[in-house]
């Protein structure tokens, strides 16, 4: 018996050890190809399995002959199983394509969780996720636009600490403003789409937006010169959505305050068996009045996008976006106070200070074709062409001084003028990048860019003015019929510049703690007038260290310029070309990422200095300019915290504060040591969503978010010479109070397809004011709410 037994548990071993086995190659990615690194794949049955890389690329070895049931599952998708019958000792080709879970959408600032936001390549050439740039990046994603119901671009930003609204020009558009710098560039799709070098802002809509990239700092290596798109306080790029190659898409219908009507859609998927073709389609339309009488609006948004995928290592994408806004300029209130004393009047929301046919008009449509390229499986070349239009038409009232009486003004009683202006504006970008990822020089790893980019800029306007044309009382009321005006003569205005750039990065790797950022940017810029052409150019480069002490936690420092030519030909004593100007920035932090990616904090601090001022020289009388000369420090330092993530599956959080310290510390127009106008010295964001997961609340969210604004001057403080939009020399602005804004969320679920959202915006009816100097004072929308029927499919 002992013989029988030993001879058969040799034959069970040889049979065991002579039994082939095979080695299974694969990839997981979502449904529009994207790898998702770290995917889990298992085999049950064997009780075997692995873990992908960063590529999505998976091997499982010593594997029996046989037939099995494979799985692969990853947090934020849903898991597959699929049958195998390997035969052969290496089976490759096995792919997995894991749908998202909605339940499990990311709500990051950072954007999604295992991979980098669409298009955040058209402003940082690199194929970097946030976490791993040196450069401040937040991102806001779709479902968090979604959840908290935003519709502009100041409600949807209000989640990034220390970007906050520079002014709305009388809700005309939206200017942005970060770190101090006065009305930022904002970018759709990667183009700019008003291109005055102030950034006066853009109206947009939030239907087809994937999301919105704030990149803080000075974007000037990847995006140009400070009176572009270097811009020192950076840009915010607004991303369409883009085409997906599985069927779906979702239809709503918003109802709310101020007689608001608001139905949207989107749909998308592939277009043949293969999909290797794919569309989508976003629209809205909306209709709204304003809590003040007499202001309405009415737009109109359509978002078509096409993909094809040419062969497995091709990808052409084409998109299109056109809005259309028509809507009553809205001029706000009064300051019944001298310019030193905040005597904001709390207007009644009954009395309208314009005409009764005011109106705005702004039409924008931009057009993207970009193309993808894998060279090899470290190479790859990206080329895009981005182009706008936008076209303004407006024509309003204007508030000029206030009236006197026996010298002494009367600041209820006002002058009322009466204007038109148009603006047409084109902007294009041609760019193309060659990237390198993961390229191995010995034991040292890089990811580097090297581009080029054109930039074309044209506009033209024209404006006429009728003067004054009567008188009002706002504690009175307003007569809103337009009386008989004749214009006067048109100004006409308008210009074209023409840029070119090549850029060049490269990330070093040395080892798993440490690596080096280095950078450089070429800008050649011309720009076009009727008397002459000038020419100018600036080379910015970039430097910086990433150390990792520890896993998931990343200590950088970095140093970088953006160059400002716009008054590089100002003359000096000896009658010499002063040239450009620049900007110095230190930035210096960390970042850390826990739980698996769901949970990040970061704490950045910064350090801009314009040292290199061409400044003017005055005469006595602080009238005429003598010359100009190098000099001044124009400086920005401050905080900036940072925390977003999901520490429970259920509980997605938000929050940030940043401390801002902007001075002109030396400047011969500006009191020293005062802050620029609209830069509050602080700024707070806070938000939780929590959904519910037990039986009888399962299906509702809940969310709520709190934004606090600093007070701030309304005004430059003048030393002397500046006079103009009501400066008065040496008389100190007043500050325009700080406020805070709550918001309430719930959504309801009825099942996968059903779903009703509650939105109640400033729950605590507080109001607070946005102003543009003296000649918009705009309040914040009094407490609202809305309701969102949405069916998903």
């Amino acid at each position: 018996m002992k013989f029988i037994t030993t001879l058969f548990l040799l034959l069970g071993t040889q049979f065991i050890f002579s039994q082939e086995i095979t080695e299974i190659n694969g990839t997981v990615t979502d449904v529009d190809n994207n790898p998702i690194p770290f995917a889990s794949v298992y085999l049950p049955e064997l009780k075997k399995g692995n873990a992908a890389d960063a590529d999505g690329k998976f091997t499982i070895k010593n594997i029996p002959y046989g037939l099995w049931q494979l799985s692969a599952s990853a947090v934020g998708y849903k898991a597959s199983t699929i049958t195998i019958n390997p035969n052969e000792p290496v089976l490759n080709g096995v792919r997995f394509q894991l749908a998202h879970d909605n339940e499990l959408d990311q709500v990051e600032v950072f954007g999604n969780r295992n991979d980098h936001p669409d298009k955040i390549e058209s402003i940082t050439r690199l194929p970097l996720k946030p976490y791993e740039q040196i450069q401040s990046i937040s991102v806001l994603s779709e479902k968090l636009i979604e959840d908290q119901g935003a519709l502009t671009i100041s409600e949807a930003t209000k989640n990034v600490p220390g970007v906050y609204t520079f002014a709305t020009y009388g809700n005309k558009r939206e200017s942005m403003s970060s770190r101090g710098f006065r009305g930022i560039p904002i970018l759709k799709n990667g183009v700019r789409i008003h291109s005055d070098f102030r950034g006066v802002g853009i109206l947009t809509d939030m239907q087809g937006v994937d999301n919105i990239q704030v990149l803080k700092g000075t974007a000037s290596i990847t995006q140009g010169v400070a009176t572009d798109l270097g811009s020192p306080g950076g840009i915010i790029n607004i991303v369409t959505k883009t085409p997906k190659y599985t069927t779906g898409g979702s239809v709503s219908l918003r109802g709310g305050s101020f007689g608001q009507i608001r139905p949207t859609f989107d749909v998308y998927g592939p277009l043949n068996k293969e999909k290797t073709i794919a569309f989508r389609l976003n629209g809205a339309l909306e209709r709204a009045d304003s809590f003040r009488d007499l202001v309405e609006k009415e737009s109109f948004y359509f978002n078509p996008s096409f993909e094809w995928k040419i062969n497995e290592k091709t990808t052409v994408t084409l998109e299109l976006d056109h809005y259309y806004d028509s809507r009553t300029p809205d001029l706000g209130t009064v300051n019944l106070a001298e310019n030193d004393m905040n005597g904001i009047y709390d207007l009644p929301h009954s009395q309208f200070l314009g005409f009764e046919n005011d109106r705005s008009i702004t039409e924008n449509t931009t057009y993207a074709i970009r193309m993808d390229r894998e060279l090899s499986e470290k190479l790859t070349l990206k080329g895009a062409f981005y182009s706008s239009s936008l076209s303004l038409d407006d024509k309003g009232a204007g508030l000029g001084k206030t009236i006197e009486e026996n010298e002494m003004p009367i600041y209820n009683i006002r002058q009322r003028s009466y204007s038109t202006s148009t603006r047409d504006d084109n902007n294009s970008v041609l760019q193309f990048d060659l990237i390198g990822d993961d390229v191995y020089t010995g034991s040292i790893k890089h990811t580097f860019q090297v581009g080029f980019d054109y930039r074309a800029s044209k506009f033209g306007t024209t404006s006429r003015s009728a003067g004054v044309v009567d008188t009002i009382n706002v504690f009175q009321n307003i007569e809103h019929r337009l009386p008989n005006v004749t214009l006067g003569e048109a100004n006409v205005n308008g210009g074209k510049t023409n840029s070119l750039g090549f850029v060049a990065q490269d990330v070093i790797s040395w080892n798993s703690w440490l690596k080096t950022f280095l950078g450089a940017r070429y800008s050649a810029t011309e720009t076009l007038s009727e008397v002459e052409n000038t020419r100018s150019d600036a080379f910015n480069p970039l430097g910086g260290i990433i150390v990792s002490p520890i896993k998931n936690v990343n200590v950088f420092v970095s140093y970088t310029n953006s160059s400002y030519p716009r008054t590089a030909s100002r003359l000096g004593q000896n009658g010499e070309e002063l040239g450009n100007e620049r900007y110095d920035q230190l930035e210096a932090g960390f970042k850390t990422t826990w739980l698996n990616d769901r949970f990040r904090f970061n704490l950045t601090l910064y350090k801009i200095n314009n040292k290199n001022i061409n400044l003017p020289v005055y005469d006595e009388t602080w009238t005429n300019i003598l010359y100009y000369a190098k000099g001044g420090n124009d400086q920005r330092q401050g905080i900036e915290v940072e925390l977003t993530g999901r520490p429970l599956e259920n509980l997605e959080l938000i929050g940030g504060y940043a401390y801002i310290d902007a001075q002109y510390k030396e400047h011969t127009s500006y009191v020293y040591g005062s802050a620029p106008l609209n830069t509050p010295k602080h700024t707070f964001n806070a938000y939780a969503n929590y959904s519910f997961r037990n039986r009888i609340l399962e299906g509702l969210s809940v969310g709520a978010g709190a934004y606090f604004t600093g007070e701030r001057p309304i005004n430059d403080w003048s030393s002397g010479p500046v006079t103009h939009q009501g400066i008065v020399p040496n008389q100190k602005p007043f500050d325009v109070e700080a406020y805070t804004l709550v918001n309430f969320q719930a959504e309801y679920k009825f099942n996968k397809n059903w779903s009703l959202q509650f939105l109640l915006n400033n729950v605590f009816d507080k109001i607070g004011y946005n102003a543009y100097r003296t000649s918009y004072i705009n309040q914040t929308d009094p407490r609202n709410f809305a309701g969102v029927l949405r069916y998903n499919f």
